[in-house]
Order: C-alpha cells, then sequence, then structure tokens
C-alpha cells in the first residue's frame, strides 16, 4: 500500500473514449477495454485510491461517414465526441478527483485538456500539459501530409487549427505554447518543425535524452512548469520503443526504455504536479497477449504513486 499522492481525497474517476476517428487506422477504439481489462483499477485501489469507473463517452462508428465526406464528417464526430468528454473531465476535475481518460486516440486529449483547463479557469487556476509523445502532434489542416486529426491536438489546444475544436473549451484557446513540454519526440513533419519553433513550444527529443540521460531532462522539464497550479499529463504509448509497446497505431524506433519511462513516471509522481491524465493509443489488434495494455497499467500505477520500497511511518 502506497499514500494516494494527490491529497487526502484520493479520489480517481476512469472515463473512456474508445475512438479512432482521427485517424486511418482501425483499432484504439479497443484501448480503454484493453488497460480496463489489464486491471487499472484494481491496481489504484491497491494504490489506496478510491476509484469510480464512469464507463465510456458514445463515439460514432467510422463505417458511417457519408461518402464524399468523410474529412468533414469526421471533423464533426471529433468535436461533438471530444465537446462531451470536455464536459465530463470538468466535472471531475472540479469536484477535487483526479480525471484518467482512456483513449482512443490522441485526438481525445482536445476533450480531455479544455475540460481541465475550464476547471481550472473557474478556480483561478493556470494549467500546463507535459505530452509524451513520439509525434509532436503540431499539424495544422494546412500543414498535414495526412489530414488525420490525432496529428494535430496540441497545436489545436494551442490555438492552431479548425476553428470548431480549437473553440470546443470555450472561445480562447486551451493552452498557451509556453506552458506545454514534449517528452519523447522523434518524428516530426517538415512544416510541423516550424511551426513547433514560431509557437515557442519545449521539446525535450530522444537526442536530449539520450545525451544528459531522462532523469536530467525530466526534471528540467519539470522545472519549467513548475509555476502553475495544474498539469496535465498525456501518455502516448508510442512514446514506448516498439519492442516495449508494440501494441500501437503508429510506431517509431528508438523510443523510450521500460525503465526510462518508469522512471519518467516516478519522478513525476515525486514533483506532486500532475493533477490529470490520459492514456492514449493503445491498439489490441497490433498488441501482443495485450502486453501494451499490461504495460501502460504500470505506468499509470509509477504515476500515481507506486514504489518499489514503502516510506518509513
Amino acid at each position: 500500500m502506497s499514500e494516494p499522492l494527490f491529497g487526502a481525497r484520493g479520489r480517481v474517476a476512469l472515463l473512456g473514449v474508445p475512438m479512432d476517428l482521427g485517424q486511418s487506422r482501425r483499432g484504439v477504439d479497443m484501448g480503454p477495454s484493453a488497460v480496463r481489462y489489464a486491471g487499472l483499477q484494481a491496481t489504484l485501489e491497491d494504490l489506496g485510491y478510491a476509484v469510480e469507473d464512469l464507463g465510456n463517452v458514445g463515439v460514432p462508428l467510422p463505417e458511417l461517414t457519408e461518402a464524399g465526406d468523410a474529412g468533414g464528417w469526421r471533423l464533426r464526430a471529433v468535436g461533438e465526441v471530444c465537446r462531451e468528454v470536455s464536459a465530463r473531465v470538468r466535472e471531475v476535475a472540479g469536484g477535487g478527483a483526479f480525471p484518467v481518460v482512456l483513449g482512443g486516440d490522441h485526438s481525445i486529449s482536445l476533450g480531455t485538456v479544455s475540460g481541465v483547463v475550464a476547471a481550472s479557469r473557474e478556480a483561478g487556476e493556470r494549467t500546463g500539459v507535459i505530452w509524451v509523445d513520439a509525434h509532436a502532434d503540431f499539424n495544422t489542416p494546412e500543414s498535414s501530409p495526412s489530414g488525420n486529426i490525432h496529428g494535430m491536438p496540441l497545436a489545436t489546444l494551442t490555438g492552431r487549427g479548425h476553428g470548431e475544436l480549437v473553440r470546443i473549451g470555450g472561445e480562447e484557446a486551451s493552452l498557451r505554447a509556453e506552458d506545454a513540454v514534449i517528452l519523447g519526440l522523434r518524428s516530426v513533419d517538415r512544416e510541423e518543425q516550424r511551426l513547433l519553433t514560431e509557437a515557442g513550444v519545449h521539446a525535450y527529443t530522444m537526442k536530449e535524452i539520450d545525451a544528459y540521460g531522462i532523469a536530467r531532462v525530466v526534471r528540467q522539464a519539470i522545472k519549467r512548469l513548475s509555476h502553475l497550479e495544474r498539469v496535465h499529463l498525456s501518455f502516448d504509448l508510442d512514446s514506448l520503443d516498439p519492442e516495449v509497446a508494440p501494441g500501437v497505431g503508429t510506431p517509431v524506433r528508438g523510443g523510450l526504455t521500460y525503465r526510462e519511462a518508469h522512471l519518467l513516471m516516478e519522478l513525476v509522481n515525486e514533483a506532486g504536479i500532475v493533477t490529470s491524465l490520459d492514456v492514449v493509443e493503445v491498439n489490441p489488434i497490433l498488441d501482443s497477449r495485450n502486453a501494451t495494455a499490461e504495460v501502460a497499467v504500470e505506468l499509470v500505477a509509477s504515476l500515481m504513486g507506486r514504489r518499489i520500497l514503502a516510506l518509513p511511518e
């Protein structure tokens, strides 16, 4: 048993978003079920949290896409789902519980982050984001080679992208670019590089992690956001090397090792700055015996306070 990290209340609310509308590859819609099956709720309860599973947000099937209007249909559908996610997360975060949102592709973060930000603004607070991902997710409709929305959420949250999606959390952008840091970056499109630089998002690539070590990099990232009242952690499983997490939709070789990912979570836990979480891009169709979902549960446990040795009484 460990002491709950996030205050005496120790309440966690799980919410599934089985959405794969932000990309063209099927399978991540089964991610929430896979992570639940891997024992997430029992793991969190063993750490001392009171856990409530709120079930899943309803998501329309991609097969219902109208012929000739695939892009527009998906845009509207992603917007509708993420507005619902935003409202649910706003309620959870505003009520003092710790939201853990299970994806689904990374476009679900449009709802997760905007909901957390809405709750923090009501409390007169400011929110930042740690974006753990092989990809920057900083494309816009004009820069994206694929047009897939799951490659755009971080840009959209900072006010760059489809107006309908930018305004999910309100009339203004949910995030300031300087309040976001990316960890584990190793795959960036050409135009995306320019957009990231112009926006001022600070990214720690695998080069920095290789050169300086994961502990130093994570501590620098935490320091950059330490002035903020709330920090959301958005964890894409493709940040890990495919040998560790094979069940993801867009694997990129050369990612975080198993121990690097755990140390990242353990250091963030020690800093005590994270107030909400989403875990995305688990694709059971591409997985091996649910291994990626099991890794996801283990990493969430490290973030939420699991320790190798118990602290003294």
